[in-house]
């Protein structure tokens, strides 16, 4: 299963979330850390090789330190939150959770295309589709040092309560913090915020929402969540450092101009 100036920094600031500025210290020159990946968590599809060598200097342990405890506050109420979040099952949040937990492309981009009002696929804005699939191999090069080194366990372990997705073999080994949907949807939304400036607010709400999704899935708490924003954050902003994501970024540009000439895509609704 978590980037350009302008958007990200914003971002940062629309979830008090830390912007890139924030780090504790400027991205590192050390090799990137070698740890051993988990299994793929539910949605997870192999993406085309990422931009970034390594993490690309991204110390996602330095910037986010650990998770709550589970006997702090936050670490009760999170706890709690995942039981009262157990009443959503059948509901439109739950289908919505279930879509978002698909890390293929497909119900993700229909999901930003309806909050960009422009249609993005893998047909109409090809670049585009490729460009977000290999920021997911960025990303768990990021996210999955950081799963490894702080071990917290996701909410369902232990216990038999509904969650939706199957109870696969991740659910006990991957790592809880941080989250890597919330990562990889605040990420793709920044950078479709970018191509779409209108339309920044619902794109920046849906991406918000595809985060949140883990939490109404069960799979996460929302402090994996919000981690895994932060790390968004400094991935879009560090990929603009990149010429070939910046290349690719331009070409995005020019399909998502022609795309809009078509007007909004069909079925999402009022």
């Amino acid at each position: 299963m978590t980037r350009f100036a302008p958007v990200a920094v914003a971002s940062a600031l629309i979830l008090s979330l830390a912007g890139c500025s924030a780090l504790p210290r400027p991205f590192a020159e050390r090799a990137p850390a070698k740890v051993a990946m988990t299994a793929p968590s539910a949605g997870w599809v192999k993406p085309p090789p990422g931009y970034l060598e390594g993490n690309g200097g991204i110390d996602a342990v330095a910037i986010l330190g650990p998770p709550p405890a589970p006997d702090s506050p936050r670490g009760k109420a999170e706890r709690a939150q995942f039981v009262e979040t157990r009443k959503l099952v059948n509901t439109a949040a739950w289908s919505q959770a279930i879509a978002d937990a698909d890390l293929s492309g497909k119900n993700g981009l229909k999901s930003f295309s309806c909050a960009a009002g422009v249609t993005l696929s893998a047909e109409a804005t090809p670049t585009l589709a490729r460009l977000l699939l290999r920021m997911t191999d960025d990303a768990a090069r990021i996210y999955q040092p950081a799963k490894a080194s702080f071990k917290r366990p996701r909410p369902p372990v232990g216990n038999s309560a509904p969650i939706c997705v199957p109870r696969e073999a991740w659910i006990e080994t991957d790592g809880s913090y941080p989250s890597g949907h919330g990562l990889i949807g605040w990420a793709w939304a920044s950078v479709i915020a970018e191509l779409v400036p209108e339309k920044t607010s619902p794109i920046l709400a849906r991406g918000k929402a595809f985060g949140d999704s883990r939490v109404i899935c069960g799979v996460h708490y929302q402090s994996d969540v919000e981690a895994g924003r932060y790390l968004g954050s400094a991935l879009v902003t560090r990929l603009h450092d990149e010429p070939a994501f910046m290349s690719d970024l331009a070409k995005a540009r020019e399909e998502v101009a022609a795309s809009k000439t078509k007007g909004p895509p069909a079925g999402c609704g009022a």
